[in-house]
C-alpha cells in the first residue's frame, strides 16, 4: 500500500473524520436508511454521496427543496444520529490516514474538521483512541457555513494559529476537498489509498 505524501510546506495537517480518519461511512448509510425508511423518506445513494460531508439536517434542507418536501431537518438528524450511536463501536481507522497521525504527532499542529455533530465526532475520536493525538476539533456545531464553504478549516487554521497556505487537508468527500481550496490550504483527496 503506498504512503500519502506531506508537502514540504505543510506545517499543520487538517483531517476529515468520516470516512477519512474513521471508516464510518457504511455506518452512516445504514443509519440514514434506517432513518429514512421510519421517516418515509426518498432518496438515491448518488444524492447521498454527494453530500458526503455535509451535516445531515442540512441533507434533508437540500431534499426538502429538490423533492419540495417538509420532513423536519433537526428529527431527522437526530434519529439518525440515534442509529449510528447504537452501532458506534463497530468504528474502525482508516490505517494510511491514521499512520500519518501517529507518524507526526509532536511534531506537527494537527486538527480534525467535520461536518458532522460534535458530540459524535469527540466519540469518535475516543473510540479510535486519536483524541490523545489530535487535540482540535472542529464540528458543524462550531461553524455557521458548512462544507463546501471554507470556515470549518479556516478554524482549524486559526486554531492552531498556521497559515492556511501552510496546512495540508486530507478529505474523503468532494464537498470538502472544495471547502479546503476555497480556504487556499493544500489538499489531499485520501480516497486512492484505501
Amino acid at each position: 500500500m503506498k504512503s500519502i505524501n506531506i508537502y514540504t510546506d505543510t506545517k499543520a495537517l487538517i483531517f476529515d473524520l468520516d470516512g477519512t480518519l474513521a471508516d464510518t461511512m457504511p455506518l452512516h448509510y445504514e443509519a440514514w436508511k434506517k432513518a429514512a425508511e421510519l421517516m418515509n423518506v426518498e432518496y438515491s445513494f448518488e444524492f447521498l454521496s454527494a453530500c458526503a460531508g455535509m451535516p445531515s439536517s442540512k441533507i434533508i434542507e437540500k431534499l426538502n427543496k429538490e423533492h419540495n418536501r417538509s420532513i423536519d431537518p433537526q428529527e431527522f438528524s437526530d434519529c439518525k444520529e440515534e442509529f449510528f450511536a447504537k452501532e458506534m463501536h463497530k468504528i474502525t481507522e482508516i490505517k494510511p490516514v491514521t499512520d500519518l497521525v501517529y507518524k507526526f504527532h509532536k511534531q506537527l499542529p494537527m486538527a480534525v474538521g467535520t461536518g458532522g455533530k460534535r458530540n459524535i465526532a469527540q466519540e469518535t475520536l475516543e473510540i479510535l483512541g486519536l483524541d490523545k493525538y489530535i487535540p482540535i476539533l472542529v464540528s458543524a456545531d462550531d461553524v455557521s457555513k458548512h462544507k463546501p464553504e471554507p470556515e470549518t478549516f479556516l478554524k482549524c487554521a486559526d486554531l492552531m494559529g498556521i497559515d492556511p497556505k501552510n496546512c495540508q487537508v486530507f478529505e474523503d468527500g468532494l464537498l470538502g476537498i472544495q471547502a479546503a481550496e476555497k480556504a487556499g490550504m493544500m489538499v489531499t483527496d485520501v480516497t486512492p489509498f484505501y
